[in-house]
């Protein structure tokens, strides 16, 4: 019986290392975009022409070669599959979780690690709720925060002039937060980048100066325009 299970254990512990290289990988291709996105919001402290010309400049990138949107879309699309691959690798993952806890003794002390572990899970839902909003509100405006512009400037300075519409943005970027902090460690890990104390310390670092630059980042424009500092 032993002999028998052995290769079935051992192809689940093979491809739960596979989904957990998925979710570090399509984790750290988010965290790009994420760096990327954060620029092009900072573009709205140069005023609305700067902002509206680079929303223009995304949908015509490419001139000719390349048809109106479909730089877009490509990376629609590529954000699309890493969604899917690093969400699915997710839920594979914790149901495995979940399932291996149930048939072993359970020890019922508290630890930061079980915190850590409900964050990611929850918090990446709560994230995933926020992707949802966003594409709404920015994308297919479908939900309105104040009235309905055309101008993409317009529409951001009017959306974060209101209190709400920036608490709605600061919860969400607590969640995404928590989420980098703990990711990118477990990105390191996975990918076999903690090889000593020296560099576990640099990755912790890392971690806090990459998710720091990411959330202060994305919080300036809302709190900017809040304030009056941006009209």
């Amino acid at each position: 019986m032993a002999t028998s299970t052995l290769p079935a254990s051992t192809d689940r512990r093979r491809s739960s290392i596979l989904l957990k290289t998925i979710m570090a990988a399509s984790g750290l291709f988010f965290i790009a975009f994420l760096l990327l996105h954060m620029y092009g919001n900072l573009m709205i402290l140069s005023g609305r022409e700067a902002f509206d010309e680079y929303a223009e400049h995304l949908r015509t990138f490419g001139g000719a070669m390349v048809p109106e949107r479909g730089a877009l879309w490509v990376m629609r699309i590529g954000l699309l599959v890493a969604l899917v691959a690093h969400v699915g690798s997710a839920v594979v993952l914790w149901r495995r979780a979940g399932a291996a806890r149930s048939v072993r003794y359970q020890v019922t002390r508290r630890s930061y690690g079980n915190f850590y572990v409900k964050a990611m899970r929850w918090g990446g839902l709560a994230i995933l709720a926020f992707v949802i909003f966003h594409l709404m509100h920015f994308t297919w405006q479908t939900v309105t925060i104040g009235e309905a512009h055309a101008s993409p400037a317009a529409r951001v300075i009017d959306s974060f002039s209101h209190w709400w519409g920036v608490g709605i943005y600061v919860l969400a970027m607590i969640f995404l937060g928590l989420h980098l902090l703990h990711g990118i460690w477990g990105a390191a890990m996975t990918l076999g980048l903690n090889t000593s104390l020296e560099r576990a310390e640099n990755i912790r670092l890392t971690s806090i100066v990459v998710t720091t630059l990411i959330v202060v980042g994305f919080l300036i424009p809302p709190f900017a325009i809040l304030f009056g500092l941006v009209k």
